[in-house]
């Protein structure tokens, strides 16, 4: 083949790539966040009392949440959701956490369900900041009785917020080692290491947070390797736990059945006891 022909498809070739680059640095957040604003249900509908919360985070955004009170609760959990949907999405899980004695706030991050806004990484951790205050100042909730619970994306604004209060514990479940770490493996064929704009940084929060950790992950999950799961548990300090699921990365905590709730249930004892 001539040279020129084969410098013009060279050319074709990078411009192409370099084509596609641009687009991931550009629409990174719309390949990262996937928020609904529709509610499809409330706690009530599964048969669970719950309160209505307002929150004002540092730089005025309002989020909207929910309190879902247990009765003679042994603490109070916050939990984080994932990237996609909203709270009301998460029934499944609150339910889990009532029967286990725990009361639960859950929050929507700015952009997702009724909150105001739209999503970012300094958002994110701001809405949890957010949460965190309205649990110690509003409620008086003291942090030794507050365990700090992130799914997914979720796990790093929860590693993030442990590493700087002092909760009871910190749980994170089918959490990744940070979003350059995720993405490198699922597209391997560009350099997103250095075009990510996103860092959500979850081992080294989890390596900094000074309480009991949890790792949840399952050897199942399509989305996040179980390896990163395994380097979280490995970055953490003592007194740690590792807790393997069964099942994908969405429904892995409900195929997973008894074990699950077997597996939290022992590390709340430890951490708060009965």
């Amino acid at each position: 083949m001539p040279v020129k022909p084969v410098i013009s498809l060279l050319v074709l070739a990078f411009g192409a790539y370099a084509a596609v680059a641009g687009l991931m640095y550009v629409f990174q957040p719309q390949l990262l966040y996937f928020p609904m604003r529709e509610l499809v249900a409330t706690p009530q509908a599964a048969g669970m009392e719950y309160e209505p919360v307002t929150l004002r985070t540092e730089d005025g955004v309002a989020l909207h949440g929910w309190f879902v009170p247990a009765e003679g609760a042994r603490g109070t959990l916050l939990f984080f959701h994932g990237n996609a949907g909203n709270i009301s999405h998460r029934l499944d899980s609150l339910a889990i956490f009532r029967r286990l004695g725990l009361s639960t706030l859950i929050v929507d991050y700015r952009g997702y369900g009724r909150s105001e806004g739209r999503p970012t990484e300094e958002g994110t951790y701001l809405d949890a900041e957010a949460a965190w205050r309205h649990l110690t100042e509003t409620r008086r909730i003291a942090p030794e009785r507050i365990v700090v619970f992130g799914r997914s994306l979720g796990g790093a604004v929860a590693a993030h917020l442990a590493a700087r209060r002092r909760p009871a514990a910190l749980i994170v479940e089918s959490g990744f080692v940070s979003v350059p770490e995720l993405a490198a493996g699922l597209y391997p064929w560009l350099p997103v290491r250095l075009l990510s704009r996103f860092r959500y940084d979850t081992a080294e929060a989890v390596a900094r947070a000074e309480c009991p950790v949890l790792i949840v992950h399952s050897p199942q999950d399509e989305i996040v390797p179980y390896a990163q799961g395994r380097a979280l548990f490995d970055r953490a300090r003592e007194p740690k736990r590792f807790l393997a699921l069964r099942g994908g990365h969405n429904q892995g905590f409900l195929a997973s059945g008894a074990s699950y709730t077997g597996g939290l249930d022992a590390f709340l004892t430890d951490v708060l006891g009965r």
